[in-house]
């Protein structure tokens, strides 16, 4: 019997072993693995497409005798519903729900995302045990399926926490700093009413799509979905900025190279900084062909030519570390800096004779003085000028401690003196009692990042928050903060953190900013909608999954083109799914646009708003 193109192409591809993965249902393709090759020109895809004929005369062109792989026509191809379309896919079909691809920078969809477990170290468990599929769902929304999604939303729960206690049934003040808990792409559009141009500093440390981080990603969600996922929430992010506002973004080699190009598309490339290399870790992998020891943060400035200006307000203070006064020199401490320079300059170019030892000197070749002649005497009357330590070396210049000050430290793109994810670890530990959190940050490199690009009073954001490091660090440094984060985790890990920095703990930078406690802080969470009926997905169990099934194919905030005769043909097919895709369905099947209570429904009696939510609600967005 002939093949169809599906047929020979899959059969094609599992002649690769890099293509095929065994599980418990057996043989399955890679499709991402074979997406990330399409879209890399990989010369093995290319030659073992090549060795069939109906493939080639399918997926290649001949232009002037040259075969040309057409590439956007396979990755269309290999994205279809008929392609590989496993028990999970022929549901979904089947009930009316898929997607297509299409390339990064011309999709409007969105990327949701919904754990199924907190992805953190709980007792017993090692990064092993995270290495299961499907800790998290995705889900790609086209943009003419999102209406009021991203619509500003109701906040719930509202408490602030003080040095003195809890105090509930609060407003917002101006000075407030927030933790949001919720859904961050949707928490971050509800942020835009409020904050739009008004944020200083963003870092993250988003998931790295690794396969090994914490977050754990699956096959399905391969690079394009990655930065599907990394486009919706910058964009947003760039609106938050104020105009002399900075994001730093912390990710790993995986997908640092791709977010650049996605980034110098967001931000534009002429805002770029720079590639900051953090040392993350001094032990090594004896079982790595090279042991991984780094992890990249891409900087990018809102408008990059406010600090080509202001060049001083993105420095680090000077610590004095150094200077000295072996002369009693009046103005204080002082460091030798070189007094010759690179580059050849006419007015640059005399003899300075060593007024100890007669010698003379004239810069070396290539190279002038640092200063003209005339500055030069300037300099020597001034007392600037010295000659080693003896006075018997060449001319050097005096740098006085409070002129470094004034003028802060210029950062290098190598950072490998703020600690390593150890000291995020051990911090933790002696914080909660156990390990709680896989390779967390440590403390003093959210000081560096804040210290160079903010000031006491400064608005910092972090909406991947996860144990809190970045809020803990801004609270201790004087700055104002927001943190977003959607796992449950947030109750007992997060606030709990920040609930001892009130407190005073000493770990992490305390002692070297003089911690000494106090302050307060607000959390909240975005109002659950048909969110509540996700995280009853998520816990759910082959027990208990038909009934959650019944409730949701009867609820009225499933998506709205799927048909109830449809679902209900289709109980055979669905009993047939393993519990995982079960689940992918039925979350599927809920209309994001209903995720959460829309500000605009703050009255609506159907949901049942008590009133300090309202109170909260409209003190935050109306300032009262």
């Amino acid at each position: 019997m002939k093949q169809n193109i599906f047929e020979t192409v899959s059969n094609l591809l599992k002649t690769s072993n890099k293509y095929i993965s065994e599980n418990e249902g057996g043989e399955k393709l890679l499709k991402a693995s074979v997406y990330s090759d399409v879209m890399k020109m990989d010369e093995e895809l290319i030659s073992l497409l090549l060795s069939d004929e109906s493939v080639k005369q399918t997926f290649f062109k001949n232009v002037n005798k040259t075969l040309v792989f057409d590439k956007q026509k396979f990755a269309w191809f290999i994205e279809s519903k008929e392609f590989l379309p496993d028990s999970y896919t022929a549901y979904t079909n089947k009930i009316g729900l898929a997607k297509n691809g299409n390339f990064i920078n011309k999709l409007n969809d969105v990327v949701l995302d919904f754990p199924f477990k907190d992805c953190i170290l709980q007792g017993g468990q090692d990064k092993d045990d995270q290495k299961r599929d499907e800790i998290f769902y995705h889900e790609i929304i086209a943009n003419d399926q999102i209406s009021n999604m991203l619509a500003p939303k109701v906040l719930s729960n509202a408490k602030r926490y003080k040095t003195d206690g809890v105090e509930e049934d609060i407003i917002f003040n101006e000075n407030d700093n927030l933790i949001i808990k919720g859904n961050n792409l949707i928490a971050l559009a509800t942020l835009l009413t409020k904050y739009e141009n008004k944020i200083k500093c963003i870092y993250i440390d988003p998931p790295y799509n690794t396969g090994k981080d914490s977050f754990n990603y699956n096959d399905r969600f391969n690079h394009s979905t990655w930065l599907t996922f990394m486009k919706n929430r910058l964009e947003l992010a760039k609106k938050l900025l104020k105009d002399d506002g900075v994001i730093f973004v912390s990710l790993s080699d995986s997908e640092a190279h791709y977010c650049k190009v996605l980034m110098d598309d967001i931000f534009g490339v002429e805002n770029f900084l720079n590639d900051i290399i953090w040392n993350s870790t001094k032990s090594v992998t004896n079982t790595a062909l090279v042991s991984v020891s780094h992890t990249h943060t891409l900087v990018y400035f809102q408008n990059k030519d406010y600090y080509i200006k202001n060049r001083t307000e993105f420095r680090l203070k000077e610590d004095g570390e150094g200077f000295s006064n072996p002369d009693n020199d009046p103005r204080g401490p002082w460091k030798a800096d070189p007094f010759q320079v690179g580059g050849w300059g006419p007015n640059q170019q005399y003899e300075i004779i060593n007024p100890k030892t007669g010698v003379k000197y004239l810069p070396n070749e290539g190279c002038s003085w640092k200063n003209d002649y005339n500055k030069f005497q300037e300099l020597l009357q001034d007392n600037r000028i010295v000659f080693g330590v003896n006075g018997e070396a060449g001319p050097q210049r005096k740098r006085f401690l409070y002129e470094a000050q004034e003028r802060g430290r210029v950062a290098k793109t190598i950072w490998d003196d703020v600690g390593t994810t150890t000291n995020g670890t051990m911090h933790l530990k002696k914080l909660f009692g156990k390990n709680i959190f896989s390779n967390p940050k440590p403390e003093q490199l959210i000081e560096r990042i804040l210290e160079l690009s903010t000031n006491e009073n400064d608005v910092v954001l972090d909406f991947c928050l996860g144990s809190g490091t970045t809020a803990a660090v801004a609270h201790k440094m004087g700055r104002k903060y927001i943190g977003i984060e959607q796992m449950d985790y947030i109750q007992n890990i997060t606030v709990e953190r920040l609930k001892k920095v009130i407190e005073g703990e000493q770990g992490g930078i305390s002692k070297s900013v003089n911690w000494q406690g106090g302050g307060s802080f607000v959390y909240c969470e975005l109002l659950d909608d048909a969110n509540a009926r996700i995280k009853q997905i998520q816990q759910a169990t082959e027990e208990n999954i038909q009934q959650i099934k019944e409730n949701i194919f009867s609820d009225e905030r499933i998506v709205p083109y799927v048909i109830q005769d449809e679902l209900e043909a289709t109980e055979l097919e669905f009993d047939n799914l393993s519990l995982q895709d079960k689940k992918n369905v039925l979350i599927k099947l809920i209309d994001k646009n209903k995720l959460y209570v829309n500000y605009s429904d703050i009255n609506d009696q159907n949901y049942q708003i008590s009133e300090s939510d309202k109170k909260f609600t409209d003190s935050f967005y109306k300032g009262r």
